[in-house]
């Protein structure tokens, strides 16, 4: 099942989205962008509240990834976070602020959450036997392959989608999310769209065709 949590208006902007995709609209949620206060946490727990954990959620741009953090609260059992992503999100010495942000939530997460037993960035082979949560934001990617307004990895896609079947080969799945893209009002321009909504569409397909049951 495809979740789209809309925050920004990307998906708006690309004129694309995933079919059959149940989408939770919070376009008029006030802060939430990099940073979440509680309100606006306690806004989105309550709209992810009847969301499964399984299947994959599109959880808008790179600045709402730490939206991650709240899929893996709701997981019942040890596990591992794969994180694809150029930038490691684990600004511990942020957290004293109170707010989540999108620099913050791994750190958040080794914090709060028992039952991550460890989290890999980048990473194609992962330790043990421990079922898996993937997290990716499109920023890993080379500008060939997606427009972010933060710095970008070197990573094609190709070379994403080997490292989550290798991993997807040896770990039971527990669910994916996908954020990252840029919005018009952050200056993406048609021919970012267009990258962006063909990489959404290629990952759309793949996991269509893999699934991760």
């Amino acid at each position: 099942m495809n979740t789209i949590i809309n925050l920004s208006g990307v998906y708006d902007d690309e004129g694309r989205v995933p079919e059959e995709a149940h989408t939770l609209d919070l376009r008029a949620l006030d802060g939430c962008c990099c940073y979440c206060d509680p309100a606006a946490a306690g806004t989105i727990r309550q709209a992810m509240d009847k969301v499964s954990t399984a299947g994959i959620h599109w959880i808008d741009t790179g600045d709402y990834h730490y939206i991650t953090k709240f899929w893996l609260e709701k997981l019942r059992e040890p596990f591992l976070l794969a994180l694809f992503d150029n930038h490691p999100d684990d600004e511990a010495d942020t957290l004293d602020s109170g707010l989540l942000s999108c620099g913050n939530w791994v750190a958040a997460a080794r914090d709060e959450l028992e039952l991550m037993k460890g989290d890999f960035r980048n990473e194609i082979s992962l330790p043990g036997s421990l079922p898996v949560y993937l997290s990716i934001d499109l920023d890993v990617l080379s500008p060939e392959w997606a427009r972010t307004d933060w710095s970008q990895g070197t990573m094609s896609l190709p070379e994403l989608l080997d490292a989550i079947g290798r991993i997807a080969a040896e770990h039971r799945i527990l669910g994916v999310d996908i954020c990252g893209g840029l919005t018009v009002t952050k200056g993406a321009r048609p021919a970012d769209l267009a990258v962006n909504g063909h990489t959404r569409q290629l990952l759309s397909d793949y996991f269509s065709s893999h699934p991760l049951e």
